[in-house]
């Protein structure tokens, strides 16, 4: 029976294990997915997370709950050797070891695109993961309760209510205003604060945010955030973050207690580089448009490959450089395909094209309010949001999850986000490790209390009494 070797189980890697088990006869094939996390994780919800409007472990997907048929390998992939169809599994904590495959599908995704600029890995975070979104929400959240216990004027309450989202590309802007959003909500809940006292600065390299839209609706989305207390600045580059100040190119000093980090992604380098598969300039392994990968104009062969770690051709002709944009509707998208076309071939048919045409895109700025982008078709505001909302309500996997979303959203709607912060579950021993290490007071031995007299003189005539009747 051929086994099927599914490199990371994000988006791409999920959807191509799901359809596989649903188009496989029983016996047909042997799926085995590897990925370092249980889950895979919904990322146009991460905006969202940070800002508290859904909760964060219904944005994930539990592979063994869904992927009832596939094998699952909690571990990474630390080298393929497709030239001997083998791949090395190394799990956390134990030794590495080789595992074979007839075809191997490589969706190990991307990873968050930064430069050496200083202090941004000391200070900023990212937003590719739900971990890192709960850390942004929970740290915006406390550093709210720090701000409120300080003077006004103090520099540290300055800095505390400073928050600098780097990138304008959608997960920024769409992070940018959500926690706009939740720190609107939150001056509500701190009468010691004022809204002025809440700075937002999102700082984008380019001359204009969200490149995905018209111009005419970047700018209609520059004016909202403005009218909510935002600042943008274009054209602008980070080019420090030392001790948490972000200095830039245009002379903007601003010391923040919160830097997010989201321009840009890059393919998973550990994977790529561990891999004998051809790469193309950007990183990215190359494909044909029908998801196998191909060395100039050469098929590997069992190789596949989907997602953001793939450049894919986009046969539709709207983008620069050929390629499909690394999104979640492309990398759905493609994992469907792929996994017809697997079969496919398994059957001995020929393998189809991957071609998708951008229906268009979809962002939320806060609580009721965002934007839609369709051909020259705009959508502004309450409905662009209800949009949002639906589109992706509808198409988070399985309909477990898509439920608890619906529902948590409309408790939200009655009872408003939830804005308590567990800042403490980053760092769960620290209570325990504190009170362990304490050193404990001596025991002191206990002090014989003197007996009150009429106990004395009972005990007294005790005595007497029995040795009167002790035989001599």
């Amino acid at each position: 029976m051929p086994k099927i070797l599914i490199v990371g189980g994000g988006y791409a890697g999920f959807y191509t294990a799901w359809k596989l088990e649903k188009h496989l006869r029983r016996g047909e094939a042997e799926i085995v997915m590897v990925d370092p996390l249980p889950y895979m994780t919904y990322l146009p919800f991460l905006p969202e997370v940070a800002a508290g409007s859904i909760e964060a472990r219904h944005t994930v997907v539990s592979h063994r709950r869904h992927l009832t048929r596939t094998t699952m390998i909690t571990a990474k992939v630390t080298k393929i050797d497709h030239a001997h169809k083998t791949a090395t599994i190394t799990p956390e904590g134990g030794e590495p070891y080789e595992l074979a495959y007839d075809q191997i599908v490589v969706t190990a995704g991307s990873v968050s695109r930064t430069f050496p600029i200083p202090g941004i890995a000391e200070n900023a975070v990212g937003l590719k993961s739900v971990e890192e979104a709960v850390y942004v929400r929970d740290t915006l959240i406390s550093n709210f309760e720090k701000a409120a216990a300080l003077p006004a004027g103090d520099p540290l309450r300055q800095r505390l209510l400073t928050v600098v989202v780097v990138g304008g590309g959608f997960a920024g802007i769409e992070t940018f205003a959500e926690l706009r959003s939740l720190a609107s909500a939150l001056v509500g809940q701190y009468p010691e604060i004022s809204f002025d006292e809440t700075q937002f600065h999102l700082i984008e390299a380019m001359g204009r945010i969200m490149p995905e839209v018209s111009l005419p609706t970047s700018e209609w989305v520059l004016k909202d955030l403005a009218q909510r207390g935002a600042n943008v600045h274009l054209e602008t580059q980070v080019t420090s973050a030392v001790d948490g100040v972000v200095e830039t190119s245009t002379g903007l000093s601003l010391p923040s207690g919160l830097i997010v980090w989201t321009a840009g992604v890059m393919a998973n380098p550990a994977v790529v580089r561990g891999s004998d598969l051809p790469v193309e300039p950007r990183g990215r392994i190359t494909t044909q448009a029908d998801l196998r990968v191909v060395d100039g104009e050469t098929v590997v062969e069992g190789a596949w490959a989907a997602g953001d770690i793939a450049a894919v051709p986009d046969k539709t002709g709207g983008l620069p450089d050929g390629t499909c944009v690394p999104n979640a509707q492309h990398a759905v998208r493609q994992a469907k395909r792929l996994a017809k076309n697997i079969v496919a071939v398994l059957r001995g048919d020929a393998p189809v094209d991957y071609y998708h045409k951008n229906l268009g895109a979809v962002a939320g700025l806060g609580l009721y309010n965002g934007v839609f982008q369709s051909g020259k078709f705009a959508l502004k505001g309450f409905l662009a949001w209800v949009a949002h909302r639906g589109y992706h309500g509808l198409a988070m996997p399985t309909w477990e999850r898509k439920w608890r979303v619906l529902w948590g959203w409309w408790h939200n709607l009655w009872l408003g986000r939830d804005t308590v912060q567990l800042e403490a579950v980053q760092t769960p021993r620290a209570f325990f490790e504190a009170f362990a290490s304490r050193p404990k007071p001596p025991v002191e031995a206990p002090v014989e209390q003197a007996a009150p007299e009429s106990q004395k003189s009972a005990a007294a005539d005790a005595q007497v009494e029995a040795a009167a009747v002790q035989p001599k």
